[in-house]
């Protein structure tokens, strides 16, 4: 073949792959009845989707559509971003189904990993798009492999931020059995500043997108709670978690765990069912986040036998309630985390509705649910609003849940990357 002729058909055939790689990323328009773009509420809004990520949003007028765009209609039903749950655990399952610690040392790995599949479906189809998975409990590293299996298409699933083991202060946390056993535990031990180093620097080495530590747990002398770590190891953590990109998140229901958290300069405050007024404006002064996780705490309440609507409060309840008005008056930026794995995965809608129910107006609801908890991912620039440029990570539920939040659990559509996953 002559040099020019060569030139020539190697210049067609480039230009014939990059044609049809233009024609596959086709143009979709959704027409719902509104949007909630991540902040606010708009009707008779449209929004234009191309490959992976949001070509245009707004007025159905203003939105100029390529040749060949396809128009799914949603009647009836408001288009949010893609649902974010910053607190979840995907190898857990209900505890009225199996105990935590049967689940921990009964369950063989490999149980745990298959059923987590299932989760990861179940919560995609609920609407929500990303999780940040808070621990294995005594599963090792198997978010790690999940999250990979979800980015490479293998299973369906909701985008994973892993914490892989979480850290934990010797003796503090279970399973506990007679004191001369030395029993597998649901998360790693570690103490004093070497240990601290080396286990942090592990965990992100194989895979942890944030470092998780529980700053107290349930081991006071009659089970009450109390602090795990001082305040310079706490600051240790963050030091060397931070110097390799990882920010950190602490379990602390007490409130000397939680203020020392925040002194030590973590990034959010797991459940915080006693925090004070100080502590959580204290929060506030320094930007750090708090996942209530009301719905885990309802949960374990049920299992208990409470009868929720026929039955006195629990005390456990009734501070989870007094937390939540204290965050509320304090100013605290409330994240979206449900802790679901306590209770079932494809319910985390449950957690937007109880901070409803608990005071927090639906928009700031919602919010937290997209937008909020972008922001405190750093994933702001990806995920969490519907804008162009962002990923095309959409979800369609029947009526409006700016008016009843509840339709939050009427999800018709979802959306990840671009990719239908369901459209009822």
């Amino acid at each position: 073949m002559k040099p020019v002729v060569r030139v020539l058909c190697s210049a067609v055939l480039a230009l014939m792959l990059f044609g049809g790689a233009r024609a596959q990323e086709s143009a979709i328009l959704l027409r719902p009845e509104a949007v909630f773009d991540g902040q606010d509420l708009h009707q008779d809004w449209v929004v234009l989707v191309r490959g992976k990520r949001i070509a245009a949003a707004g007025p159905a007028g203003a939105v100029s559509l390529p040749r060949g765009t396809k128009t799914v209609a949603l009647k009836s039903q408001t288009l949010l971003p893609g649902l974010i749950d910053n607190h979840t655990h995907m190898l857990l399952h209900p505890y009225d189904e199996t105990s935590w610690t049967d689940q921990v040392l009964k369950e063989p790995l490999s149980l745990r990993t298959a059923r987590a599949v299932q989760h990861l479906r179940a919560t995609l189809m609920a609407g929500f798009t990303t999780v940040r998975d808070l621990g294995t409990e005594g599963a090792g590293y198997a978010d790690v492999g999940l999250k990979q299996a979800v980015e490479q298409g293998i299973i369906p699933g909701p985008r994973m931020l892993a914490a892989t083991r979480a850290i934990v202060a010797t003796g503090s946390y279970g399973p506990k059995g007679a004191p001369e056993w030395d029993l597998p535990l649901g998360a790693e031990e570690a103490d004093g500043q070497d240990a601290l180093i080396r286990v942090v620097r592990s965990q992100m080495g194989k895979g942890a997108d944030w470092v998780k530590i529980y700053a107290d747990y349930r081991w006071g002398p009659n089970g009450e709670t109390a602090p795990t770590f001082s305040l310079e190891e706490l600051k240790l953590v963050v030091r060397t978690a931070s110097a390799a990109g990882r920010p950190v998140v602490a379990h602390a229901s007490s409130d000397e765990g939680m203020r020392r958290a925040v002194l030590a300069g973590f990034q959010t405050i797991e459940h915080g069912d006693y925090g004070t007024l100080a502590t959580f404006r204290l929060m506030a002064q320094r930007h750090v986040a708090w996942c209530p996780t009301l719905a885990a705490g309802e949960a374990i309440a049920r299992y208990h036998g409470w009868r929720k609507g026929r039955d006195a409060m629990p005390q456990r309840v009734k501070d989870q309630h007094t937390a939540f008005a204290r965050a509320l008056k304090a100013g605290v930026t409330i994240c979206n985390g449900s802790d679901a794995g306590v209770f079932s995965h494809g319910d985390n809608a449950t957690e937007t509705m109880l901070m409803v129910e608990y005071g927090l107006p639906a928009l700031q609801a919602l919010r937290a649910a997209t937008s909020v908890n972008a922001r405190i991912l750093h994933m702001q620039d990806r995920i969490g609003a519907i804008k162009p440029g962002l990923l095309a990570d959409l979800v369609a539920v029947q009526g409006n849940p700016v008016k009843d939040i509840g339709a939050l659990k009427a999800v018709r559509f979802v959306m990840k990357e671009g990719k239908v996953y369901r459209r009822d």
